[in-house]
Protein backbone atom coordinates (compact mmCIF):
# COMPACT_ATOMS: atom_id res chain seq x y z
CA UNK A 1 0.00 0.00 0.00
CA UNK A 2 2.78 2.30 1.10
CA UNK A 3 4.69 1.43 -2.55
CA UNK A 4 1.33 2.51 -4.25
CA UNK A 5 0.97 5.72 -2.68
CA UNK A 6 5.00 6.47 -2.91
CA UNK A 7 4.03 5.89 -6.70
CA UNK A 8 1.05 7.86 -6.97
CA UNK A 9 2.74 10.75 -4.92
CA UNK A 10 5.84 11.04 -7.25
CA UNK A 11 3.28 10.74 -10.80
CA UNK A 12 1.94 13.51 -9.17
CA UNK A 13 5.46 15.55 -8.46
CA UNK A 14 6.42 14.85 -12.16
CA UNK A 15 3.32 16.24 -13.24
CA UNK A 16 4.82 19.41 -11.57
CA UNK A 17 8.22 19.27 -13.29
CA UNK A 18 6.14 18.75 -16.50
CA UNK A 19 3.99 21.72 -15.77
CA UNK A 20 7.01 24.13 -14.68
CA UNK A 21 8.77 22.83 -18.04
CA UNK A 22 5.39 23.58 -19.99
CA UNK A 23 5.17 27.02 -18.31
CA UNK A 24 8.42 28.25 -19.11
CA UNK A 25 7.75 27.56 -22.63
CA UNK A 26 5.00 29.22 -23.35
CA UNK A 27 6.08 32.13 -20.87
CA UNK A 28 8.37 33.16 -23.31
CA UNK A 29 6.60 33.31 -26.84
CA UNK A 30 5.30 37.07 -24.73
CA UNK A 31 7.69 37.57 -22.12
CA UNK A 32 10.17 39.71 -24.19
CA UNK A 33 7.63 41.45 -25.55
CA UNK A 34 7.31 44.19 -23.06
CA UNK A 35 11.37 44.33 -23.18
CA UNK A 36 11.40 44.72 -27.02
CA UNK A 37 11.68 48.77 -27.03
CA UNK A 38 14.55 48.01 -24.36
CA UNK A 39 16.12 45.17 -25.98
CA UNK A 40 15.99 47.37 -29.47
CA UNK A 41 17.83 50.26 -27.22
CA UNK A 42 20.31 47.90 -26.34
CA UNK A 43 21.31 45.97 -29.23
CA UNK A 44 20.71 48.70 -32.04
CA UNK A 45 17.47 47.19 -34.04
CA UNK A 46 16.07 48.42 -36.79
CA UNK A 47 12.36 49.07 -36.28
CA UNK A 48 12.07 46.31 -39.24
CA UNK A 49 13.95 43.87 -37.11
CA UNK A 50 12.62 44.15 -33.84
CA UNK A 51 9.72 42.12 -34.02
CA UNK A 52 11.86 38.82 -35.00
CA UNK A 53 12.73 38.76 -31.40
CA UNK A 54 9.52 37.02 -30.78
CA UNK A 55 8.98 35.90 -34.65
CA UNK A 56 12.01 33.75 -34.61
CA UNK A 57 11.14 31.78 -31.42
CA UNK A 58 7.35 31.30 -32.76
CA UNK A 59 8.98 30.40 -36.00
CA UNK A 60 10.89 27.59 -34.77
CA UNK A 61 8.77 26.22 -32.83
CA UNK A 62 5.49 26.30 -34.62
CA UNK A 63 8.20 24.30 -37.43
CA UNK A 64 9.76 21.68 -35.48
CA UNK A 65 6.70 20.29 -32.86
CA UNK A 66 5.69 17.60 -35.64
CA UNK A 67 9.50 16.21 -35.34
CA UNK A 68 9.58 16.82 -31.81
CA UNK A 69 6.81 14.64 -31.09
CA UNK A 70 8.04 11.67 -33.04
CA UNK A 71 11.27 12.23 -32.15
CA UNK A 72 9.71 11.66 -28.52
CA UNK A 73 8.10 8.27 -29.45
CA UNK A 74 10.97 6.52 -31.22
CA UNK A 75 13.93 7.56 -28.64
CA UNK A 76 12.09 7.91 -25.67
CA UNK A 77 10.27 10.52 -24.30
CA UNK A 78 12.31 11.69 -21.08
CA UNK A 79 15.59 11.61 -22.97
CA UNK A 80 13.71 13.60 -25.62
CA UNK A 81 12.41 16.15 -22.71
CA UNK A 82 16.01 16.37 -21.30
CA UNK A 83 17.71 17.07 -24.47
CA UNK A 84 15.29 20.01 -25.10
CA UNK A 85 15.09 21.31 -21.87
CA UNK A 86 19.04 21.27 -21.81
CA UNK A 87 18.81 23.07 -25.23
CA UNK A 88 16.42 25.55 -24.21
CA UNK A 89 18.30 26.76 -21.22
CA UNK A 90 21.90 27.08 -22.87
CA UNK A 91 19.77 28.72 -25.82
CA UNK A 92 18.52 31.34 -23.20
CA UNK A 93 22.25 32.07 -21.68
CA UNK A 94 23.23 32.66 -25.14
CA UNK A 95 20.44 34.89 -25.69
CA UNK A 96 21.18 37.16 -22.46
CA UNK A 97 25.11 37.07 -23.63
CA UNK A 98 24.04 38.26 -27.02
CA UNK A 99 26.05 41.42 -27.99
CA UNK A 100 24.17 42.12 -31.26
CA UNK A 101 20.85 41.46 -33.03
CA UNK A 102 21.77 39.00 -35.33
CA UNK A 103 23.27 36.70 -32.07
CA UNK A 104 19.52 37.41 -30.30
CA UNK A 105 17.94 36.62 -32.83
CA UNK A 106 19.16 33.07 -33.74
CA UNK A 107 19.54 32.73 -29.37
CA UNK A 108 15.80 32.98 -29.98
CA UNK A 109 15.30 30.44 -32.57
CA UNK A 110 17.17 27.56 -31.16
CA UNK A 111 15.13 28.84 -28.22
CA UNK A 112 12.03 27.99 -29.75
CA UNK A 113 13.71 24.64 -31.42
CA UNK A 114 14.31 23.48 -27.92
CA UNK A 115 10.87 24.21 -26.92
CA UNK A 116 9.12 22.32 -30.15
CA UNK A 117 11.23 19.20 -28.75
CA UNK A 118 10.29 19.37 -25.24
CA UNK A 119 7.03 20.43 -25.50
CA UNK A 120 5.13 17.53 -27.20
CA UNK A 121 7.67 15.12 -25.25
CA UNK A 122 6.21 16.47 -22.00
CA UNK A 123 2.47 16.27 -22.60
CA UNK A 124 3.30 13.06 -24.29
CA UNK A 125 4.85 11.98 -21.19
CA UNK A 126 1.58 13.13 -18.70
CA UNK A 127 -0.79 11.16 -21.40
CA UNK A 128 1.67 7.86 -21.02
CA UNK A 129 1.66 8.66 -16.91
CA UNK A 130 -1.75 8.86 -15.60
CA UNK A 131 -4.29 6.47 -17.06
CA UNK A 132 -7.26 7.66 -19.01
CA UNK A 133 -10.19 8.93 -17.89
CA UNK A 134 -10.82 11.11 -13.98
CA UNK A 135 -6.90 10.89 -13.08
CA UNK A 136 -5.61 11.79 -16.56
CA UNK A 137 -8.31 14.40 -16.65
CA UNK A 138 -7.03 15.91 -13.53
CA UNK A 139 -3.46 15.83 -14.79
CA UNK A 140 -4.53 17.50 -17.94
CA UNK A 141 -6.84 20.05 -15.85
CA UNK A 142 -3.42 21.09 -14.03
CA UNK A 143 -1.65 21.22 -17.54
CA UNK A 144 -3.76 23.25 -19.07
CA UNK A 145 -4.46 26.27 -15.98
CA UNK A 146 -0.25 26.18 -16.17
CA UNK A 147 0.12 26.73 -19.95
CA UNK A 148 -3.28 28.81 -20.22
CA UNK A 149 -1.74 30.99 -17.75
CA UNK A 150 1.87 31.23 -19.23
CA UNK A 151 1.15 34.18 -22.05
CA UNK A 152 -0.21 36.72 -19.08
CA UNK A 153 2.58 35.92 -16.66
CA UNK A 154 5.31 36.16 -19.32
CA UNK A 155 3.37 39.93 -19.83
CA UNK A 156 3.83 40.98 -15.85
CA UNK A 157 7.34 39.12 -15.16
CA UNK A 158 8.53 40.69 -18.29
CA UNK A 159 7.91 44.22 -17.22
CA UNK A 160 9.18 43.64 -13.39
CA UNK A 161 12.18 41.83 -15.05
CA UNK A 162 12.94 44.49 -17.38
CA UNK A 163 12.55 47.42 -15.20
CA UNK A 164 14.32 45.54 -12.08
CA UNK A 165 17.47 43.32 -13.11
CA UNK A 166 17.30 44.47 -17.10
CA UNK A 167 16.07 42.78 -20.08
CA UNK A 168 18.79 40.05 -19.97
CA UNK A 169 16.77 38.37 -17.36
CA UNK A 170 14.10 37.86 -19.33
CA UNK A 171 16.17 35.48 -20.84
CA UNK A 172 18.44 34.27 -18.36
CA UNK A 173 15.49 33.26 -16.03
CA UNK A 174 15.53 30.17 -17.80
CA UNK A 175 18.78 28.67 -17.22
CA UNK A 176 18.58 27.85 -13.45
CA UNK A 177 15.05 26.01 -14.15
CA UNK A 178 15.93 24.18 -17.86
CA UNK A 179 19.28 22.90 -15.74
CA UNK A 180 17.42 21.83 -12.75
CA UNK A 181 14.80 19.95 -14.29
CA UNK A 182 17.29 18.33 -16.61
CA UNK A 183 18.91 17.06 -13.76
CA UNK A 184 15.77 16.15 -11.31
CA UNK A 185 14.11 13.99 -14.40
CA UNK A 186 15.64 11.06 -14.31
CA UNK A 187 14.48 10.56 -10.86
CA UNK A 188 10.99 11.56 -11.41
CA UNK A 189 10.07 10.00 -14.74
CA UNK A 190 10.27 6.76 -16.58
CA UNK A 191 11.38 6.13 -20.07
CA UNK A 192 8.93 5.38 -22.22
CA UNK A 193 9.00 5.11 -26.10
CA UNK A 194 6.90 3.33 -28.73
CA UNK A 195 8.19 -0.13 -29.13
CA UNK A 196 6.69 -0.93 -32.45
CA UNK A 197 9.40 -3.40 -34.56
CA UNK A 198 9.84 -0.91 -37.33
CA UNK A 199 12.45 1.38 -35.74
CA UNK A 200 12.87 3.64 -39.42
CA UNK A 201 12.72 6.97 -38.86
CA UNK A 202 10.74 9.40 -41.85
CA UNK A 203 13.53 12.01 -42.71
CA UNK A 204 12.33 12.87 -45.98
CA UNK A 205 8.67 13.33 -44.39
CA UNK A 206 10.26 14.79 -41.45
CA UNK A 207 12.19 17.70 -43.71
CA UNK A 208 9.02 18.20 -45.88
CA UNK A 209 6.58 19.09 -42.76
CA UNK A 210 9.65 21.17 -40.69
CA UNK A 211 10.15 22.83 -43.53
CA UNK A 212 6.50 23.26 -45.00
CA UNK A 213 5.39 24.34 -41.56
CA UNK A 214 8.77 26.86 -40.97
CA UNK A 215 7.85 28.68 -44.25
CA UNK A 216 4.56 28.67 -43.39
CA UNK A 217 4.84 30.15 -39.99
CA UNK A 218 7.78 32.79 -41.85
CA UNK A 219 5.51 33.89 -44.27
CA UNK A 220 2.66 35.01 -41.86
CA UNK A 221 4.56 36.17 -39.20
CA UNK A 222 6.50 38.52 -41.83
CA UNK A 223 3.58 38.72 -44.34
CA UNK A 224 2.09 42.46 -42.24
CA UNK A 225 6.09 43.93 -42.78
CA UNK A 226 6.29 43.02 -46.60
CA UNK A 227 3.28 43.01 -47.35
CA UNK A 228 0.37 40.18 -47.94
CA UNK A 229 0.78 40.49 -52.07
CA UNK A 230 4.27 41.00 -52.37
CA UNK A 231 6.63 38.59 -54.34
CA UNK A 232 7.89 37.01 -50.76
CA UNK A 233 5.07 36.26 -49.24
CA UNK A 234 3.69 35.01 -52.42
CA UNK A 235 6.70 32.84 -53.09
CA UNK A 236 6.73 31.54 -49.78
CA UNK A 237 3.14 30.27 -49.53
CA UNK A 238 3.44 28.44 -52.55
CA UNK A 239 7.14 26.67 -51.42
CA UNK A 240 5.12 25.98 -48.04
CA UNK A 241 2.13 24.62 -50.11
CA UNK A 242 4.15 22.14 -52.08
CA UNK A 243 6.15 21.06 -49.34
CA UNK A 244 3.09 20.19 -47.71
CA UNK A 245 1.44 18.28 -50.56
CA UNK A 246 5.12 16.57 -50.82
CA UNK A 247 4.65 15.34 -47.61
CA UNK A 248 1.75 13.71 -47.76
CA UNK A 249 2.46 12.17 -51.05
CA UNK A 250 6.03 10.64 -48.80
CA UNK A 251 3.83 9.76 -46.02
CA UNK A 252 1.45 7.68 -48.03
CA UNK A 253 4.51 5.63 -49.12
CA UNK A 254 6.05 5.70 -45.81
CA UNK A 255 6.75 2.40 -44.39
CA UNK A 256 7.32 4.07 -40.83
CA UNK A 257 5.44 7.52 -41.48
CA UNK A 258 6.09 10.56 -39.38
CA UNK A 259 2.37 11.01 -38.95
CA UNK A 260 0.32 7.77 -40.57
CA UNK A 261 -3.14 9.42 -41.82
CA UNK A 262 -4.99 7.22 -40.00
CA UNK A 263 -4.74 9.17 -37.05
CA UNK A 264 -7.46 11.07 -38.47
CA UNK A 265 -10.06 8.75 -39.56
CA UNK A 266 -10.80 9.50 -35.51
CA UNK A 267 -13.12 12.23 -35.84
CA UNK A 268 -12.64 13.43 -32.61
CA UNK A 269 -9.06 13.89 -33.31
CA UNK A 270 -9.18 15.61 -36.44
CA UNK A 271 -12.05 17.81 -34.84
CA UNK A 272 -9.61 18.62 -31.33
CA UNK A 273 -7.16 19.82 -33.68
CA UNK A 274 -8.82 21.94 -35.94
CA UNK A 275 -10.66 23.65 -32.52
CA UNK A 276 -6.97 23.90 -31.34
CA UNK A 277 -6.23 26.06 -34.22
CA UNK A 278 -8.48 28.49 -33.74
CA UNK A 279 -8.30 28.76 -29.74
CA UNK A 280 -4.56 29.75 -30.91
CA UNK A 281 -6.07 32.43 -33.49
CA UNK A 282 -7.86 33.74 -30.52
CA UNK A 283 -5.65 33.49 -27.38
CA UNK A 284 -3.01 35.21 -29.11
CA UNK A 285 -4.26 38.23 -30.76
CA UNK A 286 -6.02 38.59 -27.61
CA UNK A 287 -2.94 39.32 -25.56
CA UNK A 288 -1.13 41.05 -28.53
CA UNK A 289 -4.19 43.42 -28.83
CA UNK A 290 -4.80 44.07 -24.92
CA UNK A 291 -1.44 45.12 -24.61
CA UNK A 292 -1.46 47.50 -27.10
CA UNK A 293 -4.34 49.18 -26.38
CA UNK A 294 -2.96 49.40 -22.43
CA UNK A 295 -0.10 50.79 -23.14
CA UNK A 296 -0.76 52.99 -26.59
CA UNK A 297 -4.02 54.49 -25.85
CA UNK A 298 -4.63 54.11 -22.17
CA UNK A 299 -0.84 55.09 -21.19
CA UNK A 300 0.06 52.43 -18.95
CA UNK A 301 3.71 51.37 -17.97
CA UNK A 302 4.85 47.92 -18.92
CA UNK A 303 4.78 47.01 -14.55
CA UNK A 304 1.19 48.22 -14.98
CA UNK A 305 0.07 46.87 -18.20
CA UNK A 306 1.66 43.36 -16.56
CA UNK A 307 -0.21 43.91 -13.22
CA UNK A 308 -3.35 44.19 -15.14
CA UNK A 309 -2.84 40.60 -16.69
CA UNK A 310 -3.47 39.15 -12.59
CA UNK A 311 -7.41 38.44 -12.84
CA UNK A 312 -7.10 37.34 -16.53
CA UNK A 313 -4.09 34.89 -15.78
CA UNK A 314 -5.96 33.65 -11.93
CA UNK A 315 -8.79 33.00 -13.88
CA UNK A 316 -7.62 30.79 -16.08
CA UNK A 317 -6.19 28.86 -13.62
CA UNK A 318 -9.10 28.98 -11.35
CA UNK A 319 -11.33 27.95 -14.68
CA UNK A 320 -8.27 24.97 -16.00
CA UNK A 321 -9.20 23.29 -12.44
CA UNK A 322 -13.01 23.46 -12.72
CA UNK A 323 -13.02 22.28 -16.58
CA UNK A 324 -11.31 19.04 -15.50
CA UNK A 325 -13.35 17.85 -12.91
CA UNK A 326 -16.43 19.05 -15.39
CA UNK A 327 -15.07 17.09 -17.93
CA UNK A 328 -15.18 13.96 -16.12
CA UNK A 329 -19.09 14.66 -15.01
CA UNK A 330 -20.46 15.60 -18.40
CA UNK A 331 -17.51 14.93 -21.51
CA UNK A 332 -15.16 16.94 -23.14
CA UNK A 333 -17.66 18.38 -25.83
CA UNK A 334 -20.20 20.29 -23.80
CA UNK A 335 -17.20 21.83 -21.61
CA UNK A 336 -15.30 23.09 -25.24
CA UNK A 337 -18.44 24.44 -26.91
CA UNK A 338 -18.93 26.82 -23.46
CA UNK A 339 -15.53 27.91 -23.54
CA UNK A 340 -15.48 28.51 -27.50
CA UNK A 341 -18.37 30.38 -26.63
CA UNK A 342 -17.61 32.62 -23.90
CA UNK A 343 -14.10 33.40 -25.74
CA UNK A 344 -15.88 34.45 -28.26
CA UNK A 345 -18.82 36.55 -25.95
CA UNK A 346 -15.71 38.28 -24.24
CA UNK A 347 -14.18 38.90 -27.39
CA UNK A 348 -17.14 40.90 -28.87
CA UNK A 349 -17.34 42.62 -25.66
CA UNK A 350 -13.80 43.96 -26.29
CA UNK A 351 -15.33 45.73 -29.63
CA UNK A 352 -16.80 48.33 -27.22
CA UNK A 353 -13.10 49.60 -25.87
CA UNK A 354 -13.15 53.05 -25.77
CA UNK A 355 -10.29 56.19 -26.14
CA UNK A 356 -11.09 57.16 -22.71
CA UNK A 357 -11.73 53.78 -21.36
CA UNK A 358 -10.59 52.60 -17.78
CA UNK A 359 -9.66 49.12 -16.49
CA UNK A 360 -12.74 48.61 -14.56
CA UNK A 361 -15.05 49.70 -17.57
CA UNK A 362 -13.29 48.43 -21.01
CA UNK A 363 -10.72 45.55 -20.13
CA UNK A 364 -11.85 43.93 -16.28
CA UNK A 365 -14.89 42.15 -17.48
CA UNK A 366 -14.25 40.73 -21.09
CA UNK A 367 -11.20 40.22 -19.44
CA UNK A 368 -12.30 37.45 -16.99
CA UNK A 369 -14.82 36.32 -19.43
CA UNK A 370 -12.49 35.17 -21.87
CA UNK A 371 -10.39 33.76 -19.34
CA UNK A 372 -13.03 31.72 -18.39
CA UNK A 373 -13.41 30.57 -21.73
CA UNK A 374 -9.92 29.62 -22.24
CA UNK A 375 -9.84 27.60 -19.09
CA UNK A 376 -13.00 25.93 -19.97
CA UNK A 377 -11.26 25.20 -23.56
CA UNK A 378 -7.84 24.62 -23.31
CA UNK A 379 -8.34 21.55 -21.26
CA UNK A 380 -10.93 19.53 -22.76
CA UNK A 381 -9.52 20.19 -26.41
CA UNK A 382 -6.39 18.32 -24.97
CA UNK A 383 -8.00 15.83 -23.29
CA UNK A 384 -9.82 15.59 -26.68
CA UNK A 385 -6.65 15.45 -29.08
CA UNK A 386 -5.13 12.75 -26.87
CA UNK A 387 -7.94 10.59 -25.58
CA UNK A 388 -9.04 6.38 -27.18
CA UNK A 389 -4.65 7.43 -29.12
CA UNK A 390 -2.64 4.41 -28.17
CA UNK A 391 0.61 5.30 -25.65
CA UNK A 392 3.02 4.37 -29.12
CA UNK A 393 1.23 7.41 -30.48
CA UNK A 394 1.24 10.02 -27.74
CA UNK A 395 4.19 11.53 -28.60
CA UNK A 396 2.53 12.30 -32.63
CA UNK A 397 -1.09 13.22 -30.78
CA UNK A 398 0.78 15.85 -28.77
CA UNK A 399 3.06 17.09 -31.45
CA UNK A 400 -0.31 17.39 -33.45
CA UNK A 401 -2.56 19.90 -30.92
CA UNK A 402 0.10 21.62 -30.19
CA UNK A 403 1.29 22.34 -33.60
CA UNK A 404 -1.91 22.97 -34.33
CA UNK A 405 -2.37 26.14 -31.43
CA UNK A 406 0.75 27.67 -32.24
CA UNK A 407 0.45 27.98 -36.13
CA UNK A 408 -3.05 28.95 -35.20
CA UNK A 409 -1.46 31.64 -32.87
CA UNK A 410 0.38 32.50 -35.74
CA UNK A 411 -2.19 32.89 -38.36
CA UNK A 412 -4.56 34.45 -36.25
CA UNK A 413 -1.97 36.95 -35.16
CA UNK A 414 -0.76 37.96 -38.84
CA UNK A 415 -4.55 38.22 -40.09
CA UNK A 416 -5.82 40.23 -37.14
CA UNK A 417 -2.71 42.48 -37.04
CA UNK A 418 -3.26 43.08 -40.65
CA UNK A 419 -6.92 43.75 -40.30
CA UNK A 420 -5.89 46.26 -37.47
CA UNK A 421 -3.50 47.99 -39.55
CA UNK A 422 -5.69 48.19 -42.65
CA UNK A 423 -7.75 51.11 -40.17
CA UNK A 424 -4.63 52.14 -38.30
CA UNK A 425 -1.89 52.61 -41.36
CA UNK A 426 0.35 55.20 -39.78
CA UNK A 427 -1.56 56.91 -37.53
CA UNK A 428 -0.57 57.52 -33.70
CA UNK A 429 -4.25 59.30 -32.71
CA UNK A 430 -5.73 56.66 -30.32
CA UNK A 431 -9.34 56.99 -31.67
CA UNK A 432 -7.80 55.79 -34.90
CA UNK A 433 -6.12 53.12 -32.70
CA UNK A 434 -9.10 52.13 -30.82
CA UNK A 435 -10.91 51.50 -34.04
CA UNK A 436 -8.19 49.15 -35.60
CA UNK A 437 -8.67 47.29 -32.32
CA UNK A 438 -11.88 47.11 -32.60
CA UNK A 439 -11.76 45.44 -35.82
CA UNK A 440 -8.93 42.75 -34.78
CA UNK A 441 -11.23 41.77 -31.35
CA UNK A 442 -14.24 41.58 -33.69
CA UNK A 443 -12.30 39.24 -36.44
CA UNK A 444 -11.14 37.29 -33.50
CA UNK A 445 -14.31 36.61 -32.05
CA UNK A 446 -15.29 35.26 -35.58
CA UNK A 447 -12.17 32.53 -35.14
CA UNK A 448 -13.69 31.41 -31.57
CA UNK A 449 -17.13 30.99 -33.26
CA UNK A 450 -15.61 29.26 -36.08
CA UNK A 451 -14.03 26.71 -32.73
CA UNK A 452 -17.34 26.50 -31.78
CA UNK A 453 -18.86 24.99 -34.81
CA UNK A 454 -16.08 22.68 -35.56
CA UNK A 455 -16.28 21.62 -31.91
CA UNK A 456 -20.10 20.72 -32.12
CA UNK A 457 -19.84 19.13 -36.49
CA UNK A 458 -16.54 17.50 -35.82
CA UNK A 459 -16.14 16.08 -32.49
CA UNK A 460 -18.47 13.00 -31.48
CA UNK A 461 -21.01 13.65 -28.49
CA UNK A 462 -20.52 9.56 -28.50
CA UNK A 463 -16.11 9.88 -27.71
CA UNK A 464 -17.31 12.44 -25.35
CA UNK A 465 -19.59 9.94 -23.50
CA UNK A 466 -17.12 7.27 -23.52
CA UNK A 467 -14.81 9.04 -21.75
CA UNK A 468 -17.46 9.62 -18.94
CA UNK A 469 -17.98 5.95 -18.73
CA UNK A 470 -14.25 5.70 -18.15
CA UNK A 471 -14.18 8.07 -15.61
CA UNK A 472 -16.69 6.19 -13.64
CA UNK A 473 -15.54 2.84 -14.28
CA UNK A 474 -12.29 3.97 -12.59
CA UNK A 475 -14.18 5.84 -9.76
CA UNK A 476 -15.97 2.16 -9.11
CA UNK A 477 -12.01 0.57 -8.74
CA UNK A 478 -11.04 3.02 -6.74
CA UNK A 479 -13.72 2.66 -4.59
CA UNK A 480 -13.55 -1.49 -4.53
Amino acid sequence: MTDARDALDKRWIALALLCVAQFVVVLDASIVNVALPTIGEALDFSESNLPWVVNAYVLTFGGFLLLGGRLADLLGRRRVFMAGLILFALASLAGGLAANSGQLIVARAIQGLGAAILSPAALSIVATTFRDGAERNKALGIWGAVAGSGGAAGVLLGGVLTEALGWEWVLWVNVPIGIAAAAIAPSLIAETRSEDETRHFDVAGAVAITVGLSALVFALVDANQVGWGSTQTILTLVASALLLVAFVVIEQRSRAPLVPFSIFRIRTITGANVVGLMVGASLFSMFFFISLYMQQVLGYSPIKAGISYLPLAVSIILSAGIASQLVTKVGFKPILATGMALIAAGLLWFTQISVDGTFLADILGPSLLAAVGLGFAFVPVTIAAVSGIEDREQGLASGLINTAQQVGGALGLAILAAVANATIGSSHDPSVLVEGFQSAFFVGAGFAILGLIATLVLIRSSDSRAHVEIGNDDAAADAE
